[in-house]
């Protein structure tokens, strides 16, 4: 086994009055995010944990019947609906990414004032009546409140630990579209292998073949935050291309980064390559996609030897970025890019 283990921050000084205690936290998520991109972090508040009966109420959607879920489907899998990014994804056999799930937006938190038809980025969540859910709709809000004020607190950490003012991210993430994703990877079938790629399906781990449930990636945003269910299965690589597991703690998150913020950084923070390997066990999984506003303007932080890059708007990004996964198929050509900006002046 390797010694290699993901760096666990305790984050709970971030939400104290002690400048001492915070700048520790701040050195070591500036550490583990230049080593390793991926840390497990401890010491929640008490809002921000995610126990069993709570994750298990989240979860409760996977027990509706098929005729309920076949309402939340997205578009590209079902042309009676009109919602096209979010909404739910089924199962998809011979890809090596093997799960379905439900993707809801910031108006399950904030109300159709969020939402704006024009942009599929910022359309309205599909939401199953909540007859069938009891109480579903307000665990989901009180969630994706909770996690969008936690990674606020992880990304003024972060500002401060480049020595730049702690709220330089603020503005960007005011009227974001953050992503709140349940995710249910089942056992797999034999039948869920036929049609793909064996090299893209099938790795060998410590000279075990295992397959995928999730392929290799890197999240194409800002960062990450995973509440996981108690089952292994996820991995992060290490600059060396080796492989280790990420440990799914009760009462803790596994937070990694994403390309936009190693970019807008220049590398000061590193996004990881991840992945999900098959256990033999059905595997559930919460992440929180923390994503700016649609018009947010990402361009270079006055970071000293930071590298240039042309300004470009976040949704534009994102839109190109995630249609590239199995889960939003054949929905790129759905919005046209805002443009490149004016200025270089990132709207935060």
């Amino acid at each position: 086994m390797s010694q290699h283990v993901i760096p666990r921050v305790n984050v709970g000084a971030l939400f104290s009055e002690n400048e001492a205690a915070r700048s520790g936290v701040d050195k070591a998520i500036q550490s583990a995010a230049m080593t390793s991109g991926m840390m497990v972090i401890t010491g929640l508040p008490q809002w921000a944990v995610l126990d069993g009966p709570n994750r298990r109420e989240l979860l409760k959607i996977f027990s509706l019947p098929p005729v309920e879920i076949r309402k939340l489907y997205r578009w590209s899998f079902d042309p009676e609906r009109r919602n096209v990014y979010r909404g739910w994804f089924p199962l998809q056999d011979g890809q090596a990414t093997y799960k379905e799930g439900m993707d809801l937006g910031p108006d399950v938190a904030y109300g159709p004032g969020v939402v704006d038809d024009s942009d599929p980025l910022r359309e309205a969540t599909p939401m199953p009546a909540q007859a069938m859910l009891p109480g579903w709709n307000n665990r989901v809000r009180d969630y994706y409140l909770a996690m969008t004020r936690l990674s606020a607190a992880l990304m003024r950490s972060i500002a401060r630990a480049l020595n730049l003012p702690e709220i330089t991210f603020d503005s960007a993430f005011a009227g974001g579209i953050s992503t709140l994703r349940l995710t249910h990877y089942p056992v797999r079938s034999h039948a869920s292998f036929e049609g793909g790629e064996r090299s893209e399906m099938w790795t060998t781990h410590f000279g075990e073949p295992r397959h995928m449930l999730g392929r290799a990636h890197v999240d194409s945003g800002f960062m990450t935050l995973l509440a996981q269910d108690g089952v292994g299965g996820l991995q992060a690589q290490l600059l060396d291309g080796r492989w280790i597991d990420v440990p799914p703690e009760e009462g803790t998150l596994a937070v990694n980064f994403g390309k936009v913020l190693e970019r807008w950084t220049s590398g000061a923070i590193r996004a990881t390559v991840h992945r999900v390997l098959a256990t033999g066990i059905e595997r559930y999984s919460i992440p929180f996609f923390y994503e700016a506003r649609v018009d947010a303007i990402i361009s270079p932080l006055p970071i000293p030897g930071a590298e240039r890059f042309d300004p470009f708007y976040y949704g534009d990004h994102l839109w190109e970025a995630a249609t590239n996964f199995v889960e939003q198929k054949g929905i790129a050509h759905l919005r046209k890019p805002t443009g490149t900006p004016a200025n270089e002046t990132a709207q935060m």
